[in-house]
């Protein structure tokens, strides 16, 4: 099992898949197998199928997740055809809106964080909507102040972008400089040249709430920009969505939009 298990690490790899993708793909294939107890390159799909239908997951997102790396392993492992792996259905999607924290809300409590690591952190993320994996992988070289943008680089989907970079980001940014020294990564970690994940959600909930986590910073954000007059098309380049369908979701919990609807009382 070990063995295979080190082959599908290397045909993910090998195909650009992130490094977050293969270690939770491999975790689930892992654990598949050790439940399936059976010879690993005799596994068909109907047996896939009935693995998936017979779990019981904690949410649709982290089915997907096993979907996605039986699906694969389907793929790589068993050298199934597309025509079997389609038989791999996934769930429905669940339509849930983006939950958002009051924009006032947020600068009120920005404006009291006096740790300036801690405070560039989480300014950065709501001027910006960058994911925590994002922030965390900035390195120095990614700040252009001459032309006042960020390069975010290898991000979600393997894909290149570039978010802007306001004066008071900027400001904020050399006084934390000055006073940290960061290194190769814009935001070094205690121990190590970078930041971890864990650590930007411990500072969010230390300064905005136990309820709040990172990426409700990044929803937003680009609610925020919605708010301001900022055209859909370009929340969508600064976000990084593939689909225009993924950034109107936020015209559902803009608070402007709503308020232009006449209600009958």
């Amino acid at each position: 099992m070990e063995n295979v298990v080190k082959i599908y690490i290397k045909k993910l790899t090998y195909k650009h898949y992130s490094n977050r993708t293969v270690e939770t793909y491999s975790c689930y294939v892992k654990k598949f197998l050790k439940e399936n107890n059976k010879n690993p390159y005799h596994i068909t799909t109907k047996e896939i199928i009935s693995y998936l239908e017979n779990k019981t997951f904690s949410s649709i997102s982290v089915q997907n997740q096993y979907i996605g790396a039986l699906k694969l392993y389907a793929k790589y492992i068993l050298n199934k055809k597309n025509i079997h792996l389609s038989k791999i259905e996934r769930p429905r999607k669940e339509k849930k809106l983006p939950q958002v924290i009051d924009k006032e809300f947020l600068l009120d409590k920005i404006s009291n964080i006096e740790n300036l690591k801690h405070k560039s952190i989480i300014s950065l993320a709501y001027s910006t909507g960058m994911r925590v994996s994002e922030v965390i992988n900035l390195k120095l070289k990614d700040v252009d102040s001459k032309r006042m943008i960020i390069h975010i680089k290898n991000a979600k989907g393997r894909r290149d972008r570039i978010v802007p970079l306001s004066k008071n980001i900027l400001f904020l940014l050399r006084q934390y400089c000055l006073e940290y020294k960061p290194k190769e990564y814009l935001f070094n970690g205690q121990f190590s040249l970078k930041y971890s994940s864990t650590s930007c959600n411990q500072i969010v909930k230390k300064y905005l709430g136990k309820q709040y986590h990172f990426h409700l910073l990044r929803h937003s954000s680009f609610t925020s920009m919605l708010e301001s007059g900022t055209d859909l098309r370009v929340i969508q380049s600064v976000a990084g969505h593939k689909s225009s369908r993924t950034t109107e979701i936020y015209t559902h919990v803009s608070k402007t939009s709503i308020n232009k609807v006449n209600t009958p009382l």
